[in-house]
């Protein structure tokens, strides 16, 4: 797999910066290290051109006949290498070029067969899922089923305009989805990858635990009743210090920053052992606190077994986490350490090497990046990592100049889970 073309722009009218993301495209796919066949497009742009969607979605399509298949959606801001742009008219394109036998476009209209369906299985997925769409983080744990490896990746579309997403395969259109121009609203989309497409895929955290990790013993709908037999209430204001006696501004602005990391009840706590979230844990808001019955009650569904550890969102903590998952990658990349291999079902991040003495080689193999995708909650954009595209340095810092395209959800896909406050980061490796 040869590096994938990307270009990014910014501009308050996009064909303007169409025109400026095609003048890279083009110079790049002239380049003998770069795909200059490139068949599946990516696209990420900010709501600023939401309303504009399909007449950006048609003009690059016919400036580039070559690229018959196209995926992506809206965001809040979009990220390229060593640059996010962030509340601001912009898009990033990214082509890969990839055989025609290992991936498929799909849409809510035109959805991914189960896996050998019409010859294709699907060993991962990348999807872009309309956050409005109800029971959305149970299809996105059945569209990981579809895959034979159990691992999707990507995030939510986040605008304050319309929720567009991006689905064409083929000479225009998907097989089922008639007439349509290939942008739509609502369900999921996005581009399933064969097993012959080897990728790494790991998700970082942006919340530190300000306590242990306990044991939900209680509880009702969204409230959680007891942790460890005790007051789940009581709980919490012990572990930040605090009192509810004549409600101080303290303890209200303690409880408000923090949150709450949910694991279900046969996950093993990484916290406790790594001093971050594994991904098995999903961070969930504080909605409210229950007097009468000292419950605490989140955003989400909770059942007794599960577990809980109560967090707060760390500056320190997202840099350093995000810095751990890029050396992760980085190791795994390393000359005649490692071969791709799927990961056994129920492991923690995406399809990722067995060890050398586990394999055959007759050589040492070496691994490169062709391409990074990679989708940040709109929460940690920006000044949350200390300034502007201070995030994606980070990423650059630790991968090198790697060609790279994403966008910031409003909310992260990674494994089955939908998660709130995470990176994904996800790279295409080539020999």
């Amino acid at each position: 797999m040869k590096l994938c073309p990307t270009g990014h722009a910014t501009h308050p009218q996009w064909p303007m910066a169409a025109a400026l993301v095609l003048a890279q495209l083009r110079a790049q796919m002239a380049l003998p290290e770069y795909a200059h066949a490139p068949t599946l497009g990516l696209l990420y742009i900010t709501d600023h051109y939401a309303d504009e969607a399909q007449a950006l979605l048609d003009h690059l399509s016919a400036e580039l006949p070559e690229v018959t298949d196209w995926s992506g959606t809206v965001g809040v801001g979009v990220s390229a290498s060593n640059v996010e742009y962030f509340d601001e008219p912009a898009l990033v394109v990214m082509l890969l070029e990839l055989p025609s036998d290992q991936y498929r476009v799909f849409s809510g209209v035109a959805p991914l067969p189960r896996s050998g369906g019409n010859g294709f299985a699907a060993h991962t997925a990348l999807v872009h899922a309309d956050g409005a769409t109800p029971d959305v983080a149970g299809l996105i744990a059945e569209m990981a089923e579809r895959t034979t490896s159990g691992y999707v990746f990507g995030g939510l579309s986040a605008s304050r305009g319309a929720s567009v997403q991006f689905a064409v395969g083929g000479n225009g259109n998907l097989a089922g989805q008639g007439a349509a121009g290939g942008v739509f609203g609502g369900g999921l989309s996005g581009v399933a990858f064969g097993r012959g497409v080897p990728l790494l895929s790991r998700v970082t955290q942006g919340c530190q635990p300000v306590g242990p990790t306990h044991r939900i013993t209680a509880a009702k709908d969204n409230v959680v009743l007891q942790l460890d037999g005790e007051p789940a209430l009581d709980v919490l204001l012990q572990t930040l210090g605090v009192s509810l006696e004549g409600v101080p501004q303290q303890t209200v602005e303690r409880v408000r920053a923090t949150l709450a990391g949910l694991m279900d009840a046969d996950a093993v706590p990484a916290a406790g052992r790594t001093g971050h979230f594994g991904t098995d844990t999903r961070v969930r808001h504080i909605i409210g606190l229950d007097g009468a019955r000292h419950g605490v009650a989140l955003a989400d569904m909770v059942e007794t077994g599960m577990r809980l550890a109560f967090c707060q969102r760390h500056v320190a903590a997202a840099r350093a986490d995000l810095m751990r998952i890029c050396a992760e990658i980085r190791e795994e990349l390393a000359p005649g350490e490692t071969e791709l291999a799927p990961q056994p079902a129920g492991a923690a991040d995406g399809p990722t090497p067995l060890p050398a003495r586990e394999m055959a080689l007759p050589h040492r193999r070496e691994r490169h990046v062709a391409g990074a995708i990679y989708v940040s909650c709109s929460g940690r954009g920006g000044p949350h990592f200390g300034g502007p595209s201070a995030e994606l340095q980070i990423v650059r810092h630790a991968l090198g100049d790697v060609p790279l395209a994403g966008f910031f959800a409003g909310g992260e896909i990674a494994h089955h889970h939908l998660y709130g406050y995470t990176g994904v980061l996800t790279v295409f490796c080539s020999d």
